[in-house]
């Protein structure tokens, strides 16, 4: 059996990397930089498949991800994963009895929007730089041991790169978790021990181009008399003009069970376009393989 090549969101001991190996753990694990060359290595058939991030409890969907999958890449989700999601603060070693006069704080846009009261109220001052990933600003820290920097990240993080973390659990709310999105170019879902017993499936949604009232009504209208679970409803602009959206939509139901095959049939005879992802287990990663 051939061992199959996963892309993450790199570098190592990014969150996204913890959640890949949590169900992965028997695979090639490959750092990638972005969330684009994640998608374009799975579309490119260099890797076999890629896991990126989707969707955080605090700060909601990361749109890269979901533009991404509609606009440019003809793929499917075979799994998601969530995990719990743990920021801390960490400096370089050299410099941990000056952590409080730190210069500058480098994590994700969104570990960094995590974070927010805490930097506001602690360091109100301190300029924010982002980074690819939360990864990416540990090892820049690390390089940089001269600079009082600090970055925010996993305790994986601290310890690959060899920081100390001067203060713990800084996100600003206790629920912090993290959706992520397991992609292949074949439309298969994964199965193995310890998913949850409901499976989903998302579908991308455009209206019909005549831009009648009551569109998205009749669109929600062929989940509802089906009984057919939405357990996410979100719009992103087609960036084709003002007010011109897409829908992504999270159904607790298999794609190819009958309601579920007649509700799409009905949406493209009403005019919308549809795309579906495909349909996929969840798997909860433990604290503990944040940890790791």
């Amino acid at each position: 059996m051939t061992t199959k090549q996963v892309a993450f969101l790199g570098p190592e001991a990014s969150f996204t990397h913890l959640a890949a190996k949590s169900l992965f753990y028997q695979e090639v694990l490959v750092p990638i930089r972005t969330i684009p060359e994640c998608i374009e290595a799975v579309a490119n058939g260099e890797v076999d498949i890629a896991v990126v991030p989707l969707e955080n409890a605090l700060e909601g969907t990361v749109p890269l991800t979901i533009d991404y999958l509609f606009h440019e890449a003809d793929l499917f989700v075979i799994a998601e994963l969530l995990s719990p999601i743990e920021q801390h603060l960490m400096v370089h070693p050299k410099n941990v009895e000056r952590w409080e006069e730190i210069i500058t704080v480098y994590s994700h846009p969104h570990a960094l929007a995590q974070c927010h009261k805490y930097l506001y109220y602690r360091f109100g001052k301190v300029p924010l730089e982002q980074s690819t990933s939360t990864a990416a600003a540990a090892k820049y820290v690390s390089e940089n041991e001269d600079l009082c920097i600090a970055a925010i990240g996993n305790t994986s993080a601290a310890l690959e790169y060899g920081l100390k973390i001067v203060e713990q659990n800084i996100h600003d709310f206790h629920f912090n978790h993290t959706r992520f999105f397991v992609i292949s170019k074949k439309n298969h879902c994964i199965e193995r021990n310890g998913h949850t017993e409901q499976v989903k499936t998302t579908v991308m949604i455009t209206l019909p181009k005549d831009d009648r009232s009551g569109a998205l009504h009749q669109v929600l209208s062929v989940f509802a008399w089906r009984q057919l679970n939405l357990s996410k409803i979100e719009s992103r602009p087609l960036k084709t003009g003002l007010g011109q959206y897409f829908f992504i939509m999270d159904v607790l139901e298999d794609e190819n069970k009958p309601m579920m095959i007649g509700a799409l049939e009905e949406l493209k005879a009403l005019g919308c376009g549809v795309k579906s992802l495909g349909s996929y287990y969840t798997y909860e990663t433990k604290n503990e393989a944040i940890r790791s």
